[in-house]
């Protein structure tokens, strides 16, 4: 038997036709749900009952697990199962779509590694707004009788500082939830830059770590492609002790180490959920401890 699902019901068939079926209701925001869910690569409560105990063949790799998967198989390709036969229109379907679509962009920009994509971008309009205003009150500061004249400047560079303090406590807060690996492994504020850098925690955690090691040295690799000249070893990570503090000898070998174990956290906290920092933290003093003692 083959088990075939459509966007207004799921069929389990042979070569004769259909010999059950389980149809969704005719509902716009009904539809959209399961529309949704199959996007998800999830599998629908009304494919498992119909399955049962049954012994079927699919052609989704969604549902491999209800059956043997065979997505080439004649039948896949053969079985016309037509929505207007079972009383479903054409623009149910667009509607249910649209709502599936509305719902998909609006669960994505809602996103928390998104959230702390902002909050990194506006952290760095705080520190250059920061840079300007501070430039501004030492060169007005030289001149006889000022204070009266650059409080209003001052204030600002005060709040500024303040606000900057609560943006970095509110993404260490963030980062604890999206990211605790890597938080544990670099900082929640160097882990949110690379994280803003490579476009949220999912695109992070398929990069190669030789790609995480250069995030945020993308100017001078483009110049070191164009112009020649020594190649970067490193981005963002550089910020972090373990590099800017080692030798210049070992730094490009200890970076790569970084960059691994950052690419592993990645993929822990964007996929399984686990909480692996501990062991990926020991693993990696222990090679870098090799490292500096070559």
């Amino acid at each position: 038997m083959y088990l075939v699902t459509k966007w207004f019901g799921t069929f389990l068939c042979d070569e004769r036709g259909i010999i059950k079926k389980t149809l969704f209701p005719k509902d716009m925001t009904e539809i959209a749900h399961r529309l949704q869910q199959m996007h998800n690569n999830e599998i629908l409560p009304e494919e498992k009952k119909i399955v049962s105990k049954n012994q079927v063949m699919v052609q989704e790799k969604r549902l491999d697990s209800l059956g043997t998967f065979i997505p080439a198989h004649s039948f896949f390709k053969t079985i016309a199962i037509d929505a207007e036969n079972f009383g479903f229109t054409t623009q149910l379907l667009h509607n249910a779509s649209t709502l599936a679509t509305t719902q998909h962009v609006e669960e994505k920009l809602s996103a928390d590694d998104l959230q702390i994509i902002q909050m990194v971008n506006a952290l760095d309009d705080f520190i250059q707004t920061s840079n300007l205003l501070a430039e501004r009150l030492e060169c007005w500061n030289v001149l006889p009788n000022a204070k009266d004249r650059y409080q209003p400047v001052e204030r600002a560079y005060d709040l500024i500082t303040t606000e900057m303090k609560q943006i970095e406590k509110q993404i260490e807060q963030n980062m604890q939830t999206v990211a605790p690996n890597i938080s544990t492994i670099v900082g929640p504020l160097i882990g949110a830059r690379l994280l803003s850098l490579a476009g949220g925690i999912e695109r992070l955690a398929v990069m190669p770590a030789s790609t995480i090691q250069l995030l945020g040295a993308e100017k001078a690799l483009f110049r070191f492609k164009k112009e020649g000249g020594k190649p970067p070893k490193h981005g963002v990570i550089f910020q972090h002790p373990l590099v800017n503090k080692a030798p210049r000898s070992i730094r490009g070998r200890i970076s790569r180490t970084l960059a691994s174990t950052i690419a592993i956290a990645a993929k822990a906290d964007a996929f399984t959920k686990r909480d692996i920092a501990a062991t990926l933290k020991q693993e990696m003093e222990k090679r870098i401890q090799e490292i500096q003692n070559l």
